[in-house]
């Protein structure tokens, strides 16, 4: 998941947690909130609602903000509430920014503090699984049936992105988490390295094998990722396995059903993948790179092929020479059985935003959102940080940069064959930890065979089933 996100989008992995040689605050200490009746801790007075003020926000009650300072930086957030400024001149806006968002604010929660917004992202994104069963958020269900601010005639809902209030559900109607950006993952490449040597963008797995090939005996490497965070690569793996083998095989990996990780178009998926590493085409250090490493190391040449999500335009902006022509491909396929289409993509919201339950002005940071979800403030965003917002549309009159405009393209040719897997968003640790790092990171390094990945995925999604401690969600 910004980044997010992303888990979502884009978050770093604590590796030394995951090994288990530190010590990590639980996230269940989240749910042991004070129950202070202090003055300083009691919500603020709602609002009188009216046509300009439809969620009853307290004109002159302060707003607390943090936003994770990651891919997406902090700009666009900081614009959004001089918006809100301009609604509610008394109120005064509190903005902090942070890459460690867990450890800032845990103690916040653990007071019974917590912001009354709060972009949770990055490295240490709190668990949304853990929050929403601890009931530790705010249901947003009266944010989406607000009239939107550009179209008071249109509810916020039905200006977003298809999939975008789905995702922010996780058991029934309550509507938890707004995903702001929408992030469009796959394999990132230059254009106009492509285009230089006469290579066509590969839809078969065959071409796929023969331009890394051709790319080797140039000195450049086929594919590099972040192997210090490998979770970046279900990015284009997922829509890979999904491609071959049908959506629904996403979905059972996600229920956390039993074999599902042993459907043979997961093995198939990892075989491929797998092929890369037996046949030199990774560039040489890959498992060490972090992922601002690898993204270096890819726009200076040294690799084609990319695992990302569409934050990357912005990210490694500061690297990215002039004519690169940044841009993002749909998986390659395996072969003509493939149960879907060329173009099959996975797109959804990234970079999430929680409305604390314990907040003191829950409709202050509910009503920024709503601010954020206009036109201007998408479109600043847009300009920004080249990524879409969830609002649907919002584009207009803008000249987008290369990996925008094909991130565009990208979902336009996808059409209705768009994947979303929930598994990083359902069972953080269970995706980035154990799958990504102790499963996929050792296969990709040549640790591991894919039927060993396959049998150690199969593992560790069984042990979450049978968590009693791990709340679980089913499509």
């Amino acid at each position: 998941m910004g980044s997010t996100s992303e888990y979502g989008r884009r978050d770093v992995i604590r590796r030394a947690a995951a090994l288990g040689l530190i010590a990590v605050p639980s996230m269940s200490a989240l749910s042991a909130c004070a129950t202070s009746e202090s003055d300083g801790d009691k919500p603020v007075d709602k609002g009188e609602k009216s046509e300009k003020n439809p969620l009853g926000v307290n004109a002159g009650a302060p707003l607390d903000v943090v936003i994770f300072d990651g891919g997406f930086g902090e700009q666009y957030a900081k614009d959004a509430e001089a918006e809100y400024r301009k609604a509610y001149p008394k109120a005064k806006v509190a903005h902090a920014s942070t890459q460690k968002i867990q450890s800032t604010l845990q103690p916040r929660f653990n007071g019974g503090t917590p912001p009354d917004l709060i972009d949770n992202s990055g490295a240490e994104q709190m668990d949304f699984g853990t929050l929403v069963s601890k009931n530790q958020l705010t249901d947003l269900t009266e944010l989406l049936d607000a009239p939107s601010v550009d179209d008071p005639s249109k509810k916020v809902r039905d200006t977003l992105r298809p999939g975008v209030v789905e995702m922010g559900q996780f058991d029934g109607k309550p509507v938890w988490i707004l995903y702001y950006a929408y992030t469009v993952y796959g394999v990132w490449y230059s254009r106009s390295t492509l285009e230089k040597n006469d290579w066509e963008y590969p839809e078969t797995w065959d071409d796929m094998l023969k331009v890394c090939a051709a790319a080797k005996k140039k000195g450049i490497a086929g594919w590099t990722y972040p192997g210090k965070y490998p979770y970046y690569l279900p990015f284009s793996l997922y829509p890979f396995i999904a491609k071959i083998g049908g959506a629904d095989v996403l979905k059972a990996i996600d229920n956390l059903e039993p074999n599902a990780w042993k459907h043979p178009a997961v093995k198939a998926a990892f075989e491929a993948y797998y092929e890369l590493h037996q046949k030199g085409y990774i560039l040489k250090g890959t498992p060490g790179l972090t992922h601002i490493e690898a993204q270096t190391a890819w726009t200076g040449g040294k690799a084609l092929f990319i695992p990302n999500g569409s934050w990357v335009e912005n990210e490694a902006k500061k690297t990215t020479p002039k004519g690169f022509g940044m841009t993002v491909g749909a998986p390659s396929g395996l072969d003509s059985s493939d149960r879907m289409p060329f173009g099959t993509l996975w797109a959804s919201g990234g970079e999430p935003f929680v409305v604390p339950r314990s907040a003191k002005n829950p409709q202050g940071g509910m009503e920024l959102l709503r601010i954020m979800l206009g036109e201007k403030s998408s479109k600043n965003f847009t300009r920004q940080v080249s990524s879409l917002t969830s609002l649907n549309g919002g584009t207009e009159g803008l000249t987008l940069p290369p990996g925008l405009k094909s991130a565009t393209e990208a979902l336009d040719k996808a059409g209705e064959n768009i994947v979303n897997p929930r598994i990083q968003d359902w069972y953080v640790a269970l995706q980035k930890e154990k799958i990504g790092v102790a499963a996929l990171g050792e296969m990709m390094a040549g640790r591991m065979t894919p039927v060993e990945c396959v049998a150690k995925c199969q593992k560790f999604a069984d042990e979450t089933a049978k968590d009693d401690a791990v709340k679980k969600y089913r499509h």
